[in-house]
């Protein structure tokens, strides 16, 4: 089983993309990729999953089950995809968690543009240290932002922290494609058609091949459904979606 981001690096470093770093110039090499891309990051969600991600958000969101009585914490979700669905669907009070301000930014203006404001709370913060009580929250989402963080087990073991006993955890991000010769079509896609893409549309081809990248350095689904499991949560489940390209993972804490 895979334990933490450094798996078959040295101690001390981990990966942002294919590359070896230090695992303190991890967030600020995040930062810097999400900082040239903010402003047309949901166009380019678009194109790199040929809009299926809205579909992918819509399957998540009828799992979640927004209530009004309930509070949602949404962890890197910045641009506002998923507090604006939680609420159109009778959610309660969410909190945008994410370390991004340029990605906060565009949040709120989406918030203001689409008269969403009352009840989201903006706040810049680490998913591995988050600014949030303990036991305060009733949902943590984390959608497309785990495999971004620089240790995977530190941000599930901080969901753990602020969810309610009762509450949930749900992980929607891309994952390893299940059907061998859908995976192959997949990453010759992936390689030699998004960086350009990306180049093309926001003059960062580094910045898409980074995403590129991270997504292959993902544990595979099983995996990371143990690391939730260890962190604490019971009935853990996987949910694919489209072969696996993307994967739901949920798990609740008693």
């Amino acid at each position: 089983m895979t334990t933490n981001n450094s798996h078959d690096n040295p101690t001390g470093t981990t990966h942002f993309g294919f590359r070896t770093v230090a695992e303190g110039d991890k967030v600020a090499l995040v930062r810097d990729v999400f900082d040239s891309v903010a402003g047309k990051y949901d166009l380019m969600n678009d194109l790199m999953s040929v809009g299926i991600h809205r579909l992918w958000k819509s399957t998540f969101l009828d799992m979640l089950r927004p209530r009004p009585d309930q509070v949602l914490l949404d962890v890197g979700g910045g641009t506002g995809d998923i507090a604006f669905g939680w609420k159109k669907r009778g959610g309660g009070k969410v909190t945008v968690c994410d370390i991004n301000r340029e990605m906060l930014s565009v949040g709120r203006d989406r918030a203001v543009d689409r008269n969403l404001s009352s009840g989201v709370t903006w706040v810049c913060g680490n998913a591995e240290s988050l600014p949030i009580p303990d036991r305060s929250v009733d949902r943590y989402t984390i959608a497309f932002c785990l495999r971004n963080v620089t240790n995977w087990e530190n941000a599930i073991a901080e969901a753990y922290r602020v969810l309610k006993p009762g509450g949930r955890f749900m992980c929607l991000e891309f994952s390893h494609v299940i059907v061998p010769g859908l995976k192959q079509a997949y990453d010759a896609y992936s390689f030699n058609v998004l960086p350009r893409v990306g180049e093309l549309v926001t003059g960062n081809r580094d910045a898409y091949q980074y995403l590129v990248e991270s997504i292959r350095k993902f544990p595979p689904q099983g995996e990371l459904a143990a690391m939730i499991g260890d962190a604490g949560f019971e009935r853990v489940t996987v949910r694919n979606l489209s072969a696996g390209i993307a994967a739901i993972h949920s798990g609740w804490r008693v």
